[in-house]
């Protein structure tokens, strides 16, 4: 049998998992790591060659469980779904009572709550831990939403901490300048334990669906500037970067600032010309929003930006009707840009308001649908470093939920509440602008929309009520009634006395 010596195993040897591998192993811990074709293991150890010393490989399963201390740790780096099935159920025979799997994919929360209830009654423990920051943050301090058992949370803590990303405790900025061998040590790490089950792996999901919406909202105000304004990619690049160094402060500002000032190494053309604009997707921002509208959650803004994404894949659709359909042409506005500009950054700010809002009101929701109980701040606390949302931003929602963890909505925070009523003049006139122009906007637009319904006392919904309960029987309640006292008319006999129901 195989001494036991590593402190972890990591499955997986995916660009992810090896970063993931690289990055614990920097931090001190011994771990083994193996992948299902042997001859990738091998070209990663030999890639890393003997500068890594805490890593080592394994040719066969049971020689990599038998290498690892007991209680066991395994992470899980394979594709969601099938896959991380079969690894589980390869593992279960090799591994002891009060062993530890982790899925560190991107798995549909859903799925953890099956696998953490079956690995229980195998007496073994199972977290399912979103990991965000892509490859660079994997290798050097991701944001970690670890979910399932609070007593095999606890045995994995001190690693997890230890590897996520770092932020300075007194200004929440993220601490930078890892490099292979030097990680960053002390800040505060984004890393904390989410809640039972498929707590994590619901978070990333949300964090996955907001990111899907920051991005959209981003392309919307390039297209403006680029459409409207009539600025080149590098001076709307300018622009980012000095947004950057604002309230919009984050990781997706920054490297949109790097992306407009790229140019194509090929034609030496502005890089961002040369993409195509068909965007792919992976699920999770799908699967934000169906959940949103399986729980009766209003998430528009996220919709919207799946929706913007599965526009822009029927692209030789679009370019026939092009010429088939007419719209106004954007005109240029050369006369108070800067003004412009401003009330873009305004517009885009304002949104992203939005849909944070949205996102925290689904997780509020998700809590009496799975019986979770979720620390709002200090899930924004741990996305502001290492994820692909983080932003300065993220410190005002740990404020607001710190000042009130029963926060309804974050629109009603006195900060957010008071952006909004300073920002919202130049948000509607940069949706007008975009309509008189005929540019899309789906994200800015049914932000917008969602603020002016949430501050609504009335709705037109009493019409929708009316319209079901004539054609449907589907009732109706009263406004001069106790809420949950329902209604239905005889409408082949509208005069005759409503029947309660």
């Amino acid at each position: 049998m195989t001494e036991s010596t590593s402190n972890i195993g990591l499955i997986g040897l995916a660009v992810m998992g090896q970063n993931l591998a690289l990055n614990i192993a920097d931090h001190g811990y011994k771990i083994s790591v193996f992948n299902r074709t042997y001859s990738k293991t091998e070209n990663f150890l030999e890639k890393t060659g003997s500068e890594v010393i805490n890593l080592t490989g394994y040719e066969d399963l049971k020689s990599f469980v038998d290498s690892l201390e007991r209680p066991k740790k395994i992470i899980i780096m394979v594709q969601a779904g099938n896959p991380t099935d079969a690894v589980i159920d390869s593992l279960i025979p090799l591994l002891d009572k009060g062993d530890i799997i982790i899925d560190g994919g991107n798995a549909k929360w859903t799925d953890t709550i099956r696998r953490e209830k079956t690995l229980k009654q195998e007496d073994l423990f199972f977290l399912g831990s979103g990991v965000s920051g892509g490859e660079e943050g994997a290798r050097y301090g991701p944001s970690l939403m670890p979910g399932g058992s609070k007593d095999a949370w606890n045995l994995v803590k001190p690693i997890w901490d230890s590897i996520s990303a770092k932020v300075d405790a007194s200004n929440g900025k993220p601490l930078e300048g890892a490099t292979p061998g030097n990680p960053i040590v002390g800040g505060e790490p984004c890393s904390a334990y989410i809640g039972n089950d498929g707590a994590g792996h619901y978070v990333k999901m949300v964090h996955n669906g907001i990111e899907y919406g920051d991005m959209q909202m981003i392309c919307e105000a390039y297209h403006l500037m680029s459409s409207v304004v009539g600025l080149h990619p590098s001076e709307i690049g300018d622009i980012f970067n000095n947004w950057n160094e604002g309230e919009l402060d984050s990781f997706l500002i920054e490297i949109t600032g790097d992306i407009l000032k790229q140019d194509d190494p090929r034609t030496k053309k502005p890089f961002v010309d040369i993409v195509l604009d068909a965007a792919g997707q992976k699920g999770t921002g799908k699967w934000t929003s169906v959940n949103a509208l399986d729980m009766g959650v209003p998430a528009p803004t996220v919709s919207e930006a799946v929706f913007a994404r599965c526009l822009s894949a029927v692209k030789e659709e679009r370019i026939a009707a092009a010429k088939i359909l007419s719209g106004p042409i954007p005109k240029i506005n050369s006369i108070e840009k800067e003004n412009l500009i401003s009330a873009i950054r305004d517009a885009l700010y304002c949104s992203k308001i939005c849909s944070y809002a949205q996102g925290f009101q689904l997780m509020r929701e998700a809590q009496s649908e799975y019986g979770w109980t979720l620390n709002f701040g200090e899930i924004a606390k741990i996305w502001r470093g290492g994820c692909i949302i983080r932003a300065a931003f993220l410190q005002k929602i740990t404020e607001a939920y710190n000042k009130n963890p029963t926060l309804a909505n974050l629109l009603l925070d006195d900060y957010f509440k008071e952006c909004i009523n300073k920002y919202q003049s130049n948000w509607r006139e940069v949706i007008s602008l975009a309509v008189k122009n005929g540019i899309s906007i789906p994200t800015f637009g049914s932000a917008l929309s969602y603020y002016d319904g949430y501050r609504s006392e009335r709705l037109p919904q009493n019409l929708l009520q009316a319209q079901r309960d004539y054609f449907g029987a589907h009732t109706y309640e009263r406004t001069d009634e106790e809420r949950g006292k329902f209604y239905h008319i005889d409408w082949l006999n509208p005069d005759r006395p409503e029947e309660e129901s």
